[in-house]
């Protein structure tokens, strides 16, 4: 019992480091999923960011475009003259630069931690398959039913089915808040992971702020929910299927032998 305990808790640690994995695969289909980038023209129609910078939709997605090849490494400067509120101008100001300078790092952590996730779920499968396949069971009355509880598919389902409920908790918690007061928990996220009042934008002053609104961040942050709720869903089922199959086979050849 202690070492089915013992698998349950490697599988449950390794589907949790896969589950970050998927949630910052997640975050980056979501921003960059769609290469002509129809969300964000959508966005700023629902939230008439033309209008409110007195520039045409087509400037518009140039400087997305630019922006975001700009946070994907793909360009050196954030730097971009277009027609704004009338005339010819770099759309974007110091602090823009600075500000975006940090999102950019942070993009670039997320890409580290997904290769450490990765990393750690390869290494802890790789521990519990041998631990499965080459420690002895010392119970050897484990048969029948009991034995299907040592079976990897089952052990990974139990894993990634616990790693999945403790991964629900914490993202519950944070719908929670951004469902009852997203400004505060917007704000909240800001003063935890930067060091710097960058982010504080005039909208007066600062066309960024007016091109990406709070909205705006509240229906990405919906986009990534629900990537991320359809790829482990799916990948829940895809388990639980699996498992399902393998153990009618198992039940058929065991009343057919």
């Amino acid at each position: 019992m202690k070492r089915n305990m013992i698998y349950t808790v490697l599988a449950a640690m390794s589907m949790f480091a896969l589950l970050i994995i998927i949630l910052v695969t997640s975050i980056q289909i979501a921003i960059y999923g769609d290469s002509e980038y129809h969300f964000y023209q959508k966005e700023y129609e629902k939230y008439t960011v033309a209008k409110a910078l007195d520039m045409k939709i087509s400037d518009l997605m140039e400087v997305t475009e630019h922006m975001m090849a700009y946070l994907d490494g793909k360009e050196e400067k954030l730097s971009v003259e277009v027609p704004v509120e009338g005339k010819m101008q770099d759309f974007f100001n110091r602090q823009d630069r600075e500000h975006m300078a940090d999102v950019q790092v942070l993009f670039h952590k997320g890409r580290i931690v997904r290769r450490f996730a990765t990393a750690v779920a390869a290494f802890l499968l790789a521990v519990l398959y041998v631990c499965k396949k080459y420690l002895k069971i010392k119970d050897r009355q484990t048969a029948g039913v009991q034995a299907k509880q040592w079976r990897l598919r089952t052990i990974l389902f139990r894993g990634y089915t616990t790693a999945l409920g403790i991964f629900a908790a914490i993202v519950a918690v944070i719908a929670a808040a951004c469902v009852r007061d997203f400004s505060a928990t917007f704000t909240l996220f800001h003063e935890l992971i930067f060091t710097n009042k960058l982010w504080l934008f005039d909208a007066g002053t600062d066309y960024m702020i007016r091109m990406l609104p709070e909205g705006f961040f509240s229906d990405m942050a919906f986009r990534i929910l629900l990537t991320f709720g359809v790829a482990v869903i799916i990948l829940w089922a895809m388990l639980f299927i699996w498992n399902c199959m393998c153990n009618r086979k198992s039940s058929y050849m065991a009343k057919n032998r």
